[in-house]
């Protein structure tokens, strides 16, 4: 097949979703399809390069508003690739109003190429903006042959997906599990030495909807030598740092900039447990849970009717609380970290869920499931 990818940011640029076009496109040439990437560049120039055998477009980035990359040449580009070249299969990662304005100007020269959307996230940030956008995210839902929703959950909970739900099929995220199964046994003695055990980890970007506030809040609540180790960066990160100085806490969090993938699993490996504090429907599935589990680690999230409880089952592979309640969250890691024997057997059956439920073996073999089902009825 000739397969396209739309979205905003590609590798090397470091996100959820980046990661997930990053294993799609790359698991997709690696079965023999020809595949492009087409996003916005850092800088306002265009450019072309091969990655991994995948061809990576990068169209340059005029403007950026409301974390959107904006730039005229992305319509006019995608409409001369419809017209010159027509893929097989369009894959949008949804939301980006770029990509889907100009799947919509484009479309009505699409000749046979059929649309598949992914369903990352709602916005919740951007209220006023939605007044604008939303009738916008419907036509194009409406759009497409297939929405993949990365977990039931968010089909039954979001008012765009599930007036779609017939149409919608449920695909969750997946990672290459082995990473995290093993690591060098020094480097996790080290990072333990390092921050002193137990050791409560996060990882992802400093976003306002991660809920970090309420975790560093709780650890008033969890008494020492328990550390908090936070790796990531970008967003509120200044202001996660005077909270700590405030509350004199600089001694028992530690902040880390982002992580490279090769060291990351050492990480897991080496604390108790992962917490991912997130308050808000911006977190729609929660990847890092799944890097958690399958590390063998006992995993604690919020309730956001999303699929980070559908990634993290309440009891069985870890704990999960009311949103923004730093003495829940407080409560979850103490009762935790007090039970040793609960932590093993939950971690235990969160890597076996995310081997059997979340691999990227599975995630590839259901998306070219898709793709192959709807072109068999153009």
């Amino acid at each position: 097949m000739k397969i396209l990818h739309l979205y905003k940011d590609y590798y090397p640029v470091i996100g959820g979703i980046e990661n997930h076009v990053r294993l799609l496109a790359e698991g997709q040439v690696a079965r023999g399809h020809e595949v492009e990437i087409l996003v916005t560049n850092s800088s306002f120039k265009s450019q072309q390069q091969m990655l991994n055998g995948v061809k990576v477009t990068k169209i340059g980035r005029w403007a950026h508003f409301a974390s959107t990359p904006l730039t005229p040449l992305y319509p006019l580009h995608l409409y001369r690739r419809l017209l010159s070249s027509p893929p097989d299969i369009i894959h949008l990662q949804m939301p980006y109003p770029l990509s889907e304005v100009s799947w919509l100007v484009a479309s009505i020269f699409k000749s046979k190429t059929r649309c598949v959307i992914t369903y990352q996230s709602d916005v919740v940030k951007q209220k006023n903006i939605m007044r604008f956008y939303a009738p916008i995210m419907r036509r194009v839902l409406k759009s497409a042959d297939v929405i993949i929703a990365t977990s039931p959950n968010y089909i039954q909970t979001s008012a765009f997906l599930k007036p779609f739900e017939p149409k919608c099929r449920v695909i969750p995220l997946g990672i290459y599990n082995e990473p995290y199964h093993h690591s060098d046994p020094a480097q996790v003695a080290q990072i333990k030495a390092r921050y002193n055990t137990p050791l409560i980890l996060f990882v992802g970007r400093l976003r306002y909807y991660k809920g970090l506030n309420y975790l560093i809040q709780s650890m008033l609540e969890v008494p020492p030598p328990a550390h908090l180790l936070i790796i990531g960066r970008d967003g509120v990160e200044n202001a996660l740092h005077t909270q700590c100085r405030d509350l004199g806490l600089d001694s028992r969090v530690t902040f880390l900039p982002d992580i490279s993938d090769a060291d990351l699993p050492a990480y897991y490996n080496a604390c108790d447990i992962f917490v991912l504090p997130s308050a808000e429907r911006s977190e729609a599935f929660g990847l890092v849970l799944v890097e958690a589990m399958a590390s063998g680690k006992a995993v604690i999230s919020a309730e956001l009717g999303t699929g980070t409880s559908y990634v993290n089952q309440d009891g069985i592979t870890g704990l999960v609380v009311p949103p923004a309640d730093a003495t829940a969250l407080a409560g979850a890691c103490n009762y935790l970290l007090t039970n040793p024997i609960l932590r093993q057997r939950l971690g235990a059956q969160g890597r076996e869920r995310a081997l059997v439920e979340f691999s990227a073996e599975m995630l590839l073999n259901r998306i070219m499931t898709i793709y192959e089902d709807i072109l068999k009825t153009s």
